[in-house]
């Protein structure tokens, strides 16, 4: 296994990752070599929270894309299928998702890819942060590396996606008073606003340890980000009242003060 650490500008990759979590380990190689039972993967990738440095075994997402030669057929998808059937029963199964590519359909930005998810198979697309992540920190788990199958991402692309999904899908969200009952939405909300602020002036990506970092300088409620420190990193956690109700009270005007000087 390789990591990856081309720059948009281009740089030499690093030979080694050092040693996966032993769960993580095993299921990586267990799901790579079933690829390879009939799928022939020209290349396996993972990015997220496991290629900027910040996983966390047992509760952070193993976010893959797997790149296939040739056409996604029905055979295809029963193959994928049976292997996801396989693999159910394996420590961290659930938390694993895969996208499948092809060569050709892989620098279409809109188009929505077979995805094995949530324990279940459906279509989306591969947002221009993922493929910024594959081509700045992502890890070579089998075969080529992103910048060889992947278009890289232009800068003024990346900030236009970053703006729009603050603007289209976390906005209107944060109205929503229900969901921000639920950890998932507090800790995603909080860590995505922090990290397409620093994406939008810098033009870099972070960790999620870095946006817990900087949420207090962009004025997120302390005691909020506190606590969602403590549940990411199994420390014990104390109860924020009106949780919801502070990050609904931050994100609100701070999205739309991102949104103004963005957009």
């Amino acid at each position: 296994m390789t990591r990856n650490t081309t720059t948009p500008t281009g740089t030499a990759a690093l030979p080694d990752t050092g040693v996966l979590p032993g769960a993580t380990a095993a299921l990586v190689r267990r799901f790579v070599d079933g690829l390879q039972d009939g799928l022939e993967p020209l290349a396996v990738w993972a990015h997220g929270s496991l290629g900027g440095g910040d996983y966390q075994e047992g509760r952070s997402d193993l976010d893959l894309i797997a790149v296939l030669d040739g056409p996604i057929t029905a055979g295809t998808v029963w193959r994928m299928a049976r292997l996801h059937a396989r693999l159910r029963h394996e420590p961290l199964a659930a938390l694993l998702h895969c996208t499948y590519l092809t060569p050709g359909t892989a620098d279409d930005n809109g188009r929505k890819h077979l995805t094995w998810a949530h324990e279940r198979l459906f279509r989306r697309t591969v947002t221009p942060v993922t493929r910024r992540e594959l081509h700045t920190f992502g890890v070579v788990l089998h075969g080529e590396p992103p910048e060889a199958l992947l278009p890289p991402v232009q800068d003024i692309d990346l900030a236009a996606f970053v703006v729009g999904d603050q603007r289209d899908f976390w906005r209107p969200a944060v109205d929503r008073a229900h969901l921000w009952q639920r950890d998932v939405w507090v800790d995603l909300g909080l860590l995505t606003h922090a990290r397409a602020a620093v994406t939008l002036r810098d033009g870099r990506l972070i960790s999620k340890r870095e946006a817990l970092e900087l949420l207090p300088e962009l004025g997120a409620p302390g005691e909020v980000v506190e606590d969602v420190r403590r549940r990411r990193y199994r420390e014990p956690a104390r109860v924020v009242p009106r949780r919801g109700q502070l990050t609904r009270a931050f994100l609100g005007p701070a999205i739309d003060d991102l949104v103004r000087t963005y957009g």
